[in-house]
């Protein structure tokens, strides 16, 4: 049962097993370019404004603490991966952040040797054998594939809400981490080159490979090394 459940879900995925796959291209430009339009209208303004506003050691507080909710699902999906030892850590992160850390906004965890790590579903299918399938450009959000959209949607349910039984809370926390991460981001526009839409589909699947490798990514002149 453990190996049929990849199998049907890859067979799911079979029109599309070549991850550059791109048969939504026209939408997904449309797509593009209303983001940037909602980008330049309401999230650049008040990312900037919110960088303006707050203290960096406030900014740095808000992110860990984001990120401190998001060990919680980080646990669930390495141990899903086989990762138990990994698993184990992140739970430990959050544990002894939740605590020592004053509910995530200091990272004491990282200065005891706990390292962070970053899983996702959409990873979790990736090692299951799941394709990417095709490229998507999701609305406010920006690019993704078919399998990293599914997988968005137990990732969705799992941080923050599984710790927080307070909805404004949950939404005002979802809210925040979008606007602090269009912070983190600002000024990055200057580094695409060329094509933007192909430049950003490019730029995702690599970080995803990236991801799904844990950072170990195949080196090209590997094959070179017996010559």
């Amino acid at each position: 049962m453990k190996k049929l459940l990849p199998l049907l879900i890859t067979l799911l995925f079979n029109p599309f097993l070549i991850a550059e796959n791109d048969p939504f291209e026209e939408i997904n430009r449309t797509i593009l370019k209303v983001n940037k339009k909602l980008d330049k209208a309401i999230a650049t303004p008040v990312a900037k404004f919110y960088q303006k506003i707050t203290p960096d050691f406030i900014e740095l507080g808000v992110y860990n603490s984001i990120s401190n909710i998001d060990d919680v699902n980080i646990s669930l999906n390495n141990i899903l991966q086989g990762k138990i030892k990994d698993g184990l850590s992140d739970m430990a992160r959050f544990t002894v952040n939740s605590t020592l850390g004053l509910a995530g906004f200091i990272d004491v965890a990282s200065k005891m040797g706990l390292k962070k790590h970053d899983e996702d579903f959409g990873q979790t299918l990736a090692l299951w054998g799941v394709p990417h399938g095709p490229y998507i450009m999701l609305p406010g959000l920006g690019p993704s594939s078919l399998r990293d959209t599914i997988g968005m949607i137990p990732d969705a349910f799992l941080s923050p809400s599984i710790i927080i039984d307070h909805e404004p809370t949950v939404y005002s926390l979802k809210f925040l981490d979008l606007i602090d991460t269009r912070a983190r981001y600002l000024g990055l526009e200057s580094l695409i080159m060329g094509d933007e839409y192909l430049f950003l589909k490019d730029a995702y699947y690599q970080n995803r490979e990236y991801d799904v490798k844990d950072g170990e990514v195949e080196d090209d002149f590997d094959s070179f090394d017996d010559f």
